[in-house]
């Protein structure tokens, strides 16, 4: 289907707000930016291969020859004060960034991003310091303009989409051959003919035993009644993200899973009622976690309640036990509790939810309350 049109991304204030906050936690004037997310959301360059410095007065994108028309397009485009300088090789490329930061006194890089080997080749090259920070295009990253919010959006409508289409594989998967591979590339196929660039990250669909592994790859297991199937998959739009996950019983299922999905549902939705600005992510890690404890399944809650989406699939901030910083509005997270049973199986369900001052709005709307579908005997 056609994408609507969607409003522009624009940049232009995003490299000073950068260097405004930048100056707030150390003296560096430059950020040099190897992320490419980070250069993405500064500069509106989508390419494999660039490294951004950014200054307030002056930033220069060194990229190779691959990508000097797309970045002068792409950064017209975005409204980004930037210069393009083309470099033909790693070498070059250091020397490029060399001979800018070396106009500055004090220069910052991102440490998470750079490789030691890396780090090194600019050591030597550039003669003022140099300065490791991390998380600070991150944090600028965390509440969404809104035209990132409508490429979310229409990245999770393409992902919903998708999933009503393809509940009918499991369907006749319990009176026919189907496997986690089949579910998985059925969703990919109609996540793109609903208008995505692709899948969000690597789709998972997990059956039986298999449901029990939070992050299962999809094999040639057959899907069989009786079993839990944990689908997690998103749309990618623009280079945004969405996350979704749900969880299907299919026909007579185990009385300890059916209490497991009911336990999860409680747990999520009370988590998604928590949502909106001001509260604490760790205050929602444990409304979910409080619930699944009570129920006797604390232990296989084995991972945190949810993250942040945009440029990437898990981003700050992050919906776990030791995150106290308040969530803001603007932001886009998930909440997604899971209980994983080994031998058994698991059931995970996920929303992906855009944050209010007062309250939230959730931009995934597969259904959540009817995913027990009956054997067809017994239809």
């Amino acid at each position: 289907m056609a994408r609507p049109q969607f409003s522009v991304l624009r940049v232009d204030r995003r490299i000073d707000d950068a260097i405004a906050y930048l100056s707030e936690i150390c003296k560096a004037e430059t950020l040099i930016v190897t992320s490419h997310d980070n250069i993405r959301y500064l500069t509106g360059f989508s390419g494999s291969s660039a490294v951004l410095v950014a200054r307030a007065d002056d930033s220069v994108l060194v990229t190779d020859g691959r990508y000097v028309e797309q970045a002068t397009q792409q950064l017209g485009s975005s409204g980004a004060n930037v210069r393009v300088v083309e470099a033909r090789t790693a070498a070059e490329t250091i020397h490029a960034v060399a001979k800018e930061v070396n106009l500055a006194t004090h220069c910052a890089f991102e440490a998470a991003d750079l490789s030691v080997e890396t780090h090194s080749q600019y050591q030597q090259a550039i003669s003022c310091r140099l300065v490791p920070v991390n998380g600070v295009v991150q944090e600028l990253r965390r509440v969404k303009s809104d035209a990132e919010i409508e490429r979310i959006s229409f990245a999770a409508f393409a992902a919903d989409r998708a999933m009503s289409e393809v509940v009918q594989l499991l369907e006749q998967a319990m009176s026919e051959p189907v496997t986690e591979r089949d579910v998985r590339d059925e969703l990919e196929y109609r996540m793109r003919k609903h208008g995505a660039d692709g899948p969000s990250y690597e789709t998972i669909v997990a059956t039986g035993a298999n449901s029990a592994r939070p992050h299962h790859r999809p094999t040639e297991e057959l899907i069989r009644e009786g079993h839990s199937v944990v689908i997690d998959v998103g749309g990618l739009v623009d280079g945004y993200h969405s996350d979704m996950t749900r969880t299907f019983l299919l026909g007579q299922v185990d009385s300890e899973l059916s209490e497991i999905f009911a336990v999860v549902r409680e747990s999520q939705r009370a988590g998604v009622n928590a949502v909106q600005a001001g509260i604490a992510p760790s205050e929602i890690d444990r409304i979910c976690r409080s619930v699944i404890t009570e129920a006797g399944f604390g232990n296989e809650f084995v991972h945190g309640t949810g993250h942040g989406v945009g440029l990437a699939i898990h981003e700050a901030p992050w919906l776990r036990t030791q995150s106290d910083e308040p969530l803001r509005a603007g932001e886009v997270v998930t909440v997604e509790p899971g209980v994983y049973r080994v031998g058994l199986g698991g059931v995970r369900i996920e929303d992906l939810i855009l944050v209010h001052e007062t309250g939230s709005t959730t931009l995934t709307h597969t259904s959540k309350d009817n995913l027990c579908l009956q054997s067809p005997q017994t239809t």
